[in-house]
């Protein structure tokens, strides 16, 4: 047992244990160099990152398809779905099993907000979505929401209209106000789509997957102002393309740079046209600088390889809406009847 006198010896002590001033700035400069290290790391794979996503071919290319795009009918409960968007075609195409299904013209983000490029993935489709404008400075100066307030399907100040897509990191694909929309910049960072091809891309999807909705409340979600989710079991990837220059099926597209990325020089052409098995030797810089002015506002410039190879790109070759191939394709709707309903 201690004694008092022992106990009263513990209870003066005193460890006495001095600051090194030295250590601890040391420690401290090390600990921001690491953290500085890390930042620095984690920018350079973002750059990295960036750099593959902004030079990524489109999924609709030669060199991703073979020289042919099959397309086929919609496989009910087939799965192996896929969602591509070339932002500068302002052509989003569904595919499955690497074949397309339909294509849909769509309205991409404004130039201050561009669309975000690369892979993200779609996890869950919402009918009568409500909004929470996000804190930034478009919403701030807005005399109409505030940020962070929930904005009703049934409120006219909601933009997303009757279904709402999201894709991560607040990027989302809904519906368009109008035709307007399409083929031009409008929307703060989402991709923008007709109400009646919304319909049949949701329905291509919940065909496909056998979601656990049925036909019935689909229509009730039509009709209604309800809030309606279903997940989408395994989410389905969307590759965000930023591609001006694509040889697709035989012919060369060229879409205007609409975020002035600086993707539609000389050089690009000429190495997209090479990188195809195209020789360009005999074709001079000045043709190639027509060809891309042609490329301009909302048109874009086509041209079949042949064409190219033979001297006549700018006698044979035209320029057209951005438009034409996309709203060519949204016309082709085949939606099949689904096996079964709701099943999981």
């Amino acid at each position: 047992m201690t004694t008092e006198r022992e106990l009263s010896g513990i209870l003066s002590m005193r460890v006495k244990t001095p600051i090194n001033m030295k250590s601890l700035i040391n420690t401290k400069i090390v600990i921001i160099a690491l953290l500085i290290a890390f930042l620095v790391c984690v920018d350079a794979v973002s750059a990295q990152s960036y750099m593959l996503d902004i030079r990524r071919d489109s999924a609709r290319s030669d060199k991703q398809t073979g020289g042919k795009i099959e397309k086929t009918a919609l496989v009910a409960g087939g799965g192996n779905l896929k969602i591509t968007l070339n932002v500068p075609a302002f052509q989003m195409t569904l595919w499955q099993n690497g074949k397309e299904i339909k294509s849909y013209p769509v309205g991409v983000g404004l130039k201050d907000f561009p669309i975000y490029i690369g892979t993200l993935k779609a996890g869950e489709i919402i009918w009568n979505p409500d909004w929470i404008p996000p804190s930034s400075d478009w919403v701030n100066q807005s005399k109409k929401v505030k940020a962070g307030e929930i904005i009703r399907a049934s409120d006219k100040r909601n933009p997303l209209g009757k279904i709402k897509i999201p894709l991560g990191h607040n990027y989302l694909i809904h519906q368009a106000k109008g035709a307007a929309d399409l083929g031009n910049l409008v929307s703060h960072g989402c991709v923008r789509v007709m109400q009646s091809d919304l319909y049949d891309l949701t329905e291509k999807i919940v065909a496909a997957r056998t979601l656990s909705i049925t036909s019935k409340e689909i229509a009730n979600a039509k009709r209604t102002k309800n809030t309606f989710i279903a997940e989408i079991d395994s989410p389905i990837l969307v590759e965000i393309t930023y591609d001006t220059q694509v040889i697709e099926a035989g012919k060369l597209h060229i879409y205007p740079d609409i975020y002035e990325y600086r993707k539609n020089t000389t050089e690009n052409l000429r190495a997209e046209l090479e990188s195809n098995g195209v020789d360009s030797s005999g074709i001079t810089d000045e043709v190639l600088k027509k060809m891309l002015a042609q490329a301009a506002a909302k048109k874009q410039f086509v041209v079949n390889v042949e064409s190219i190879s033979a001297g006549r790109a700018l006698s044979d070759g035209r320029a057209i809406s951005v438009l034409t191939q996309a709203s060519a394709q949204s016309k082709k709707t085949n939606v099949p009847k689904r096996r079964r309903k709701g099943s999981r």
